[in-house]
């Protein structure tokens, strides 16, 4: 959204200079800002809390449990932003990942005084100073932001709050910056998240074969282009069809693996045309194409659409490896234990360097380096990319047997080596960090950088005389900071190593996954699947007969987890469905006959069930109408129909504000009462009338969800801030018995 001209922007809670004024268009988009939230959480509730982002970022909570709910301060430092763009820092509704979480404490602060949220800018940012703090070296940040548990429109006793970063107002869908984590309050804590499993724990992880592709010969290397989002596959010949000549770079369509393109010519020894396979992919060109070695000693590149591809042919021995180089136009070469950096015009090599041994290489181009494995020897080399020469060398244990693969991660510098049975882990520095066993061989590794995942692929041997091998791989998944299994694993039937390595390729966020079976001649398809993930449960109720009471339970799962509520009358002996309770609120009027009943929200999908903890609804009898109370006069809360909220000359406040008259939930809920002298009428929620003492009615537009304030007009909003100055009303709320 673009700010008034002249009129510096501000986001949930910053200062303003004395004497300026914001924009209509601005004050309405900070105080219904949407912060959308993404990542888990880590670490023991007792402490401090991290949370990383989709690019890697790192957010960090000082105290996340038991915070006074009057006021706490607490420490928010971040790592990893990007300082290209702005961000905030606030405390909101947590409406679950990639859901809307609103509203967020503090709105449009106008005073100067305000600390409840943040504003972080690159450096050299118009906003920097007065409004906005400029980020640290690396995106970091270090700030106080004073919280509590209700106010503007929130409640973190009835809603899940986080403490969330997100994009500033000037890049409001950016969602790259969005990183979330709960937070709760002494005594007011919503019910327990997660929920109860019943066949696999809740949020279980796990990858389903959707497709088998086999449009693309025998498949060797992978590709999933950043820019265009077409799948590269290098294919050889399959040996059992002599009547077809597979061989060559195929461009895939993704989602149904049909062939768009197909380059089979690619430049031999002489320079002219040959027909080629694509041994190894190198990695993308900007907007479409790839480049990638041919055998023996080719270099080319192509993209959809071409008849040929365009290369040169090396002198020396075989490539055995292929990576982007230092600078545009240049590529990164091992021909066996020989390192080059080649220019992919002429083929002319700018710099070499003969190792001690090895054939295979990463490159890190974030930190300046490439991890040389010589697995004859059982080392691993760092070269320097800028000396271009080995500066450290490390063991790399139990490579005796079958060499597997060497990749980098890209957030963390963390290098992995597949040697046999094992997956060796060393962090940037080199330091061994972990061990990975598996019962198959480890063939390649490939990184979501956003999810913080990486995923290994592993080949059985073949060879049934071995007791070890079933002819089947499977596909494992990891956390890549602690190492700990990220999903179920997955068995590979068929996927075995004697007719070529396995390769994979993984979308951005680790919704799904390809990986390749040279011995069936075949690419699968898999999609990311989660069992249904509580993460806002209800909690016991109190209320009096004849009150309203709603429960609400929201999860995550993927596919969408539907819902159905349950009532046990028994003490959680037994239990049944509700007819017709599908949503996530459940709302009905208690009755007596109803004391002691417990509810449940049941969720459901194809990967499994996962339950809410039971809760208890207890119900008192109502005492009739007291006079001046909360309870708003004589007035019966229904859930359909017109309800009238009692006579207002006893259910309004003394001060005359009408806030405790009598409320419906129905759809066409009558007025709030006449209104006398003691004061104005109660308010209907959901599509009715405000009657006020002098029997003038306001129509309200609804609710915002889960909170019970009523949404006025952002036209009107916006221009009461602006005239004659700003005047902020706190008007004191108090919730409804019994509401959720």
């Amino acid at each position: 959204m673009t700010p008034t001209p002249g009129t510096p922007p501000t986001g949930p809670g910053r200062p303003r200079r004395p004497g300026r004024r914001l924009g209509v268009a601005a004050v309405a988009a900070l105080l219904l800002a949407a912060v959308p939230a993404g990542a888990a959480v880590s670490a023991d509730a007792a402490t401090p809390k991290s949370a990383t982002g989709p690019q890697g970022q790192k957010l960090t909570v000082s105290a996340t449990t038991g915070l006074d709910p009057a006021g706490a301060k607490i420490r928010v430092t971040g790592e990893g932003y990007g300082t290209t763009s702005g961000i905030y820092v606030a405390l909101c509704k947590d409406n679950g990942a990639n859901r809307v979480p609103s509203p967020c404490l503090g709105g449009a602060d106008m005073s100067g005084g305000s600390k409840n949220s943040q504003w972080i800018v690159p450096k050299g940012d118009p906003y920097e100073g007065e409004l906005a703090l400029p980020f640290g070296p690396g995106g970091t940040f270090d700030v106080e932001i004073e919280i509590r548990s209700e106010g503007d429109g929130l409640d973190c006793a009835d809603v899940p709050c986080s403490v969330v970063t997100r994009a500033d107002h000037r890049a409001s869908g950016d969602r790259t910056q969005d990183v979330r984590i709960p937070v709760t309050f002494a005594g007011r804590e919503p019910g327990e998240p997660g929920g109860e499993g019943v066949d696999v724990p809740a949020g279980t992880v796990s990858y389903k074969p959707v497709a088998d592709f086999t449009s693309a010969g025998k498949p060797l290397d992978l590709l999933l282009h950043p820019d265009s989002k077409k799948l590269y596959v290098g294919a050889d010949n399959i040996p059992d069809t002599a009547d077809t000549d597979e061989r060559g770079l195929y461009v895939l369509n993704p989602e149904d693996g049909k062939a768009e393109s197909r380059i089979t010519d690619a430049p031999g020894s002489t320079g002219a045309l040959r027909a080629s396979a694509a041994a190894r992919i190198s990695g993308p060109l900007p907007g479409d194409g790839v480049v990638y070695n041919y055998p023996l000693r080719g270099v080319g590149s192509a993209k959809a659409g071409d008849t040929a591809a365009t290369g040169v042919w090396l002198a020396g021995s075989t490539i055995t490896d292929i990576a982007p180089g230092t600078a545009p136009g240049t590529v990164l070469v091992a021909q066996g234990a020989k390192l080059s950096e080649i220019e992919r015009a002429t083929g002319t090599a700018t710099r070499s360097l003969t190792l001690p041994g090895g054939t295979q290489f990463a490159a890190d181009h974030a930190r300046g380096a490439v991890w040389f494995s010589d697995f004859a020897a059982g080392k691993l080399h760092r070269v320097d990319l800028a000396s271009f020469a080995v500066t450290a060398s490390f063991d790399l244990p139990g490579t005796d047997s079958i060499a597997g693969f060497t990749e980098v991660d890209p957030a963390s510098g963390a290098v992995w080596v597949g040697v046999n049975r094992s997956v060796l882990v060393f962090d940037a520095t080199g330091k061994p960090v972990k061990t990975l066993v598996g019962k198959d061989l480890a063939r390649d590794a490939a990184f979501d950088a956003a999810g913080g995942r990486a995923f290994v692929a592993w080949q059985d041997g073949g060879d049934l005389s071995d007791p070890a091998n079933d002819n089947n791989g499977t596909l494992t998944v990891y956390d890549s900071t602690d190492f700990t299994p990220a999903a179920k694993d997955l068995s590979l039937p068929g996927n075995q190593t004697q007719l070529g390595a396995a390769s994979l390729a993984v979308e951005p966020g680790g919704a799904t996954v390809f990986v390749t079976s040279p011995a069936e001649g075949k690419i699968t398809r898999l999609t990311r699947q989660v069992s249904p993930l509580v993460t806002q449960a209800p909690a016991d109720r109190s209320v009096r007969a004849g009150e309203e009471v709603a429960l609400t339970a929201r999860a995550e799962g993927t596919p969408e987890p539907s819902v159905r509520w349950q009532v046990s009358t028994d003490g959680s002996q037994t239990w049944r469905e509700l007819d017709g309770a599908t949503e996530p609120v459940l709302t009905f009027t208690a009755k007596s006959a109803q004391d002691g009943y417990r509810y449940r929200a049941e969720f459901r999908n194809d990967v499994g069930t996962t339950r809410t903890a039971p809760v208890t609804l207890t119900v008192t009898e109502a005492t009739g109408g007291d006079t001046g109370g909360g309870n708003g006069g004589s007035g019966d809360t229904t859930t359909g129909g017109a309800a009238t909220g009692g006579d207002g000359s006893t259910g309004g406040d003394s001060d005359g504000d009408g806030s405790d008259g009598g409320t419906s939930t129905g759809a066409s809920g009558s007025s709030g009462g006449s209104g006398s002298s003691a004061g104005s009428s109660g308010s209907t929620v959901g599509g009715g009338s405000v009657g006020g003492n002098t029997g003038a009615g306001t129509t309200s537009g609804g609710s915002l969800a889960a909170t019970g304030i009523t949404v006025i007009s952002v036209t009107l909003l916006a221009a009461a801030l602006l005239g004659g100055g700003l005047l902020i009303h706190r008007r004191a709320r108090r919730r409804t018995s019994g509401l959720a």
